[in-house]
C-alpha cells in the first residue's frame, strides 16, 4: 500500500493551531484556587508561568476569564486555551496496511507519537492519520519510537467490539524485537507483574514490580547475532513498556534501551525518560475477528531492516 505524505508541509517551521484542553471539576477541586490547582494538577508549567497564562486571560471558568484566587469547586468547567507553538520534530508520514468501511490498519514510523501529549498535537499519528480518513482513532497506543502496527476504528460499534476484544485478550499480538546477551534459552514465558517504581527524574516509571499487575510475554528466538538476538514477542496484556520491561526482567533489555536495565528496573541513576530514542522495537502482527464480517483478521507489517531475518 502506498505511503500517505505528511499534511504539514515543514513541521520544523510552522505553528500548530494551538488547542483548549477542558475540564469539568471534580472533587479534588474544592476549595482550590485557579492557581492551586492548575500548579498542582498540570505541573509541566511553574506557578509563575500560569500567573502569566491566567492574567493573559488563557484560563477560564465557566466561559468566563479566571482570576488567580479564586475558589474553584466541583462542576465548574476550566479551559485553558493553549496558544499555537512550534512542536517538536518527528516523522509525519505513514502507510495504510488495511482499510474498510468499519477499520483503517497503518504502519507508524519510529519517532511518531500515537496520541497528543508532551507539546506533540498535529505532529501525532492520530492528527495525520485523520486527515485520511476523519473517522479514524487509534484503538491503542504504540510508543513513540515503537514503529509497527496500529489499529483503527472508524465507527462506534467497530470501537466497542474491539475494546471488549482487546480488553478480553482475545486480540493477538506479535512484535519483532532486537535484544542484548545471547540468552540460554529459545523460548520462554516472562509473568513478571509491572506497576510504577521510583524513578530520579519523574514521579515513577512502569517497571518490573513484585505488586504490580499481571503481565505474560512469550518471547521466541529467530536469529542469534554476535551479541544480541532477533526475537518475536507475543504479549496476552498489554502494560506500558511491557516488551521493554519483560525482556530486561529476563536479563536481556533491548539493544539501545536506555532506561531499563538488566532486572526489569530503570538502570541505576539513569536520566533516561520512557521516550527517549534507542531501542528497537516493533508491532508486527494483530489477529482479531472483524467487528462486522465476524471472520479472522491478520494484518501484518514488515519490520525495519534491522529487525529482519538476514538469512
Amino acid at each position: 500500500m502506498p505511503s500517505v505524505p505528511s499534511h504539514l508541509p515543514d513541521a520544523s517551521s510552522h505553528l500548530n493551531e494551538g488547542f483548549e484542553y477542558r475540564e469539568r471539576l471534580g472533587p479534588k477541586a474544592d476549595g482550590c484556587t485557579v492557581l492551586a490547582y492548575l500548579s498542582r494538577y498540570y505541573d509541566h508549567f511553574s506557578a509563575p508561568e500560569w500567573t502569566e497564562r491566567i492574567a493573559s486571560g488563557l484560563v477560564l471558568i465557566d466561559s468566563e476569564p479566571a482570576h488567580a484566587a479564586r475558589i474553584l469547586q466541583r462542576g465548574h468547567e476550566l479551559v485553558w486555551r493553549r496558544p499555537p507553538w512550534i512542536e517538536p520534530l518527528a516523522p509525519l508520514s505513514f502507510t495504510v496496511l488495511y482499510e474498510d468501511k468499519d477499520l483503517l490498519a497503518v504502519a507508524k514510523p519510529a519517532g511518531l507519537p500515537t496520541l497528543p501529549g508532551a507539546n506533540f498535537l498535529q505532529n501525532t499519528l492520530l492528527y495525520q492519520v485523520r486527515a485520511h480518513a476523519s473517522d479514524a482513532a487509534p484503538l491503542h497506543r504504540l510508543g513513540r519510537w515503537t514503529s509497527g502496527l496500529v489499529l483503527c476504528a472508524r465507527n462506534h460499534n467497530s470501537s466497542r467490539e474491539l475494546t471488549r476484544q482487546w480488553t478480553a485478550n482475545k486480540v493477538g499480538k506479535r512484535y519483532r524485537a532486537l535484544a542484548g546477551g545471547l540468552p540460554a534459552w529459545e523460548e520462554i514465558t516472562i509473568d513478571t507483574p509491572i506497576g510504577p517504581m521510583p524513578h530520579p527524574l519523574l514521579r515513577s516509571v512502569h517497571a518490573a514490580n513484585p505488586h504490580g499487575k499481571p503481565s505474560l510475554s512469550h518471547v521466541t528466538v529467530l536469529e542469534r547475532r554476535t551479541d544480541s538476538f532477533l526475537c518475536d514477542v507475543r504479549i496476552s496484556t498489554g502494560r506500558p513498556h511491557q516488551i521493554r520491561i519483560h525482556l530486561a526482567a529476563a536479563g536481556h533489555p533491548l539493544v539501545g534501551d536506555q532506561l531499563y536495565a538488566a532486572g526489569g528496573l530503570p538502570a541505576p541513576d539513569t536520566k533516561a525518560l520512557p521516550g527517549d530514542p534507542g531501542y528497537h522495537l516493533h508491532s508486527a502482527e494483530l489477529k482479531f475477528i472483524h467487528p462486522g464480517t465476524g471472520r479472522e483478521m491478520v494484518i501484518e507489517c514488515e519490520p525495519p531492516a534491522l529487525l529482519r531475518l538476514t538469512a
